[in-house]
C-alpha cells in the first residue's frame, strides 16, 4: 500500500430529515431548500464532495445530486449505482450525463446490497444471495466502464466499418450487451471516480478488482488496518496470477461531534440518542439482525461488545449512535485538536478519505469548517510539507 499523499473530506446530504436527536420524528424536513443549504454550508465550510444516501426511505440520489450540483460551484455529489436495480449501460448514460452538467464533479457510490427485505420489494431477484450480488456487481461495473470509455467516440463512419456492431459487447451471466453506447463522454478522465464499500471476501475482491476508493464504516483502527490488509491482499492477487497493477484509496464513513471541550462533545453525542424511545432499542436490533450486509453486522457488534463502556471502542471513538441507527455510525467525539490527531491516527492507517456528518447537518459542517478542517491540514501540512 502507497503511502497517503492526499486527504480529501466529503459531508452528507440528509434526504430523510434532520434535526438534534435521532429514533424520533425529524425536526426539519428534508426540503430541497434545506437539502441545498447543507450542501452550500458543507461547500463553503471546506468539504469536497457530498454523500447523498440511498435507501427505500430516501430521496432519490440522483435527483438531489443533480439539483445540488445546479446550486453549488465545486462540491461533487456522490450518487449511488445499484447493480440489479438498474441497467448498466443507462447506469453510465446517467453518469456521464451527470459529469457533464456538473462539469466534472460527478463521484460514483457503488452500492450492491443491504437489506433483503430491502432489496426484495424493488424487485431484486438476488435478494437472497449475497455472493451472487457482488458476482453481478463486477459485470455491471465492467460494462460501465468499457462505456464510458469506448463508446462515446460514434460517427457514421466506424457504425459502417462495424458492420453495425459499433459499441460495447459484453457476454456474462448476468448481463448480454449487444452494441452498449453512452453519449457525449463523461468530463471525468478515464471515467467518474468509483466509491465501493462491502466488507465481505467477495465484496472486497470485487472492489479490488473495480473500485477507485474503497469505503469502510468507522472501527476501531486495528480493525481498519486488518480491513486494509486484507483488500491489499487481492490487489496482490490480481498482480501475481494475472498481472494486473491496480491500487485502491481507502475511505473512511464516520459520524462526527467536536466541541470546544471533552465534556461538552460527549454530552452533545449523548444528546443525539437521548429521545429515542427505549422499545425502538429492540426494533432496531431485530432490523439489523436480518443484513447479510458484513459491514453492519459488524457494526451491530461493535455496539454491543461495547455496552458495557458506554459504547466507548476507543480513544475518541463512540458506537452509541448505532444503536438507534444503521450504516457507518460510529462516531468520533471530542475536541479539534483530539479529533484532528485521530483522523491522523486512521491516515497513517491508509485513510486517505473521510466521509463525515453530524446532526444537524448545517451547525455540525460549519463547525467541522471553522475548527476542525482548518486544524486538521495545519497539521497534515507541517507533517509532509503540502497542501491538501
Amino acid at each position: 500500500m502507497a503511502a497517503v499523499d492526499r486527504v480529501e473530506f466529503g459531508w452528507f446530504i440528509p434526504t430523510t430529515g434532520d434535526g438534534k436527536h435521532i429514533g424520533v420524528k425529524p425536526e426539519r424536513e428534508s426540503t430541497l431548500e434545506y437539502m441545498i443549504q447543507v450542501a452550500q454550508t458543507a461547500e463553503q465550510a471546506g468539504f469536497e464532495f457530498a454523500l447523498i444516501p440511498t435507501g427505500n426511505s430516501c430521496i432519490d440520489a440522483w435527483i438531489v445530486g443533480s439539483a445540488l450540483a445546479a446550486q453549488t460551484r465545486t462540491l461533487k455529489p456522490l450518487v449511488a449505482m445499484r447493480p440489479g436495480l438498474i441497467a448498466p449501460v443507462l447506469a453510465a448514460r446517467m453518469g456521464a450525463s451527470l459529469d457533464r452538467i456538473s462539469g466534472g464533479r460527478a463521484l460514483i457510490n457503488v452500492v450492491s446490497g443491504g437489506y433483503p427485505d430491502d432489496l426484495r420489494v424493488t424487485g431484486d431477484p438476488l435478494y437472497h444471495d449475497h455472493d451472487a450480488r457482488y458476482d453481478r456487481t463486477r459485470e455491471f461495473l465492467n460494462i460501465v466502464k468499457q462505456v464510458w470509455t469506448e463508446s462515446h467516440d460514434f460517427s457514421v463512419e466506424g457504425f459502417l466499418r462495424s458492420g453495425g456492431r459499433a459499441g460495447v459487447h459484453f457476454e456474462g451471466e448476468y448481463y448480454q450487451i449487444e452494441g452498449g453506447v453512452s453519449q457525449p463522454a463523461p468530463v471525468q478522465k478515464p471515467h467518474p471516480p468509483l466509491y465501493f464499500g462491502g466488507s465481505s471476501p467477495a465484496g472486497k475482491r470485487v472492489a479490488a478488482e473495480t473500485a477507485d476508493v474503497y469505503l469502510l464504516w468507522a472501527e476501531t483502527i486495528q480493525q481498519i488496518r486488518e480491513q486494509i490488509e486484507e483488500v491489499e491482499s487481492y490487489l496482490s492477487e490480481q498482480r501475481n496470477t494475472k498481472g494486473i497493477n491496480r491500487t485502491l484509496r481507502y475511505g473512511l464513513r464516520a459520524q462526527l461531534v467536536v466541541r470546544d471541550t471533552e465534556e461538552e462533545a460527549w454530552a452533545a453525542a449523548r444528546e443525539i440518542t437521548s429521545l429515542a424511545p427505549p422499545e425502538l432499542l429492540n426494533v432496531v436490533d431485530q432490523v439489523q439482525s436480518k443484513t447479510d450486509a458484513i459491514n453492519q453486522q459488524r457494526q451491530t457488534e461493535l455496539w454491543k461488545k461495547s455496552q458495557d463502556n458506554d459504547y466507548v471502542i476507543g480513544p475518541n471513538l463512540w458506537a452509541g449512535l448505532s444503536r438507534i441507527r444503521g450504516g457507518g455510525a460510529v462516531a468520533f467525539v471530542g475536541t479539534p485538536d483530539q479529533v484532528s490527531d485521530r483522523l491522523l491516527e486512521f491516515v497513517d492507517a491508509g485513510i486517505s478519505t473521510f466521509v463525515l456528518s453530524g446532526y444537524p447537518h448545517v451547525e455540525e459542517a460549519q463547525i467541522a469548517g471553522d475548527k476542525l478542517l482548518p486544524l486538521f491540514k495545519a497539521k497534515w501540512e507541517a507533517r509532509i510539507g503540502q497542501t491538501v
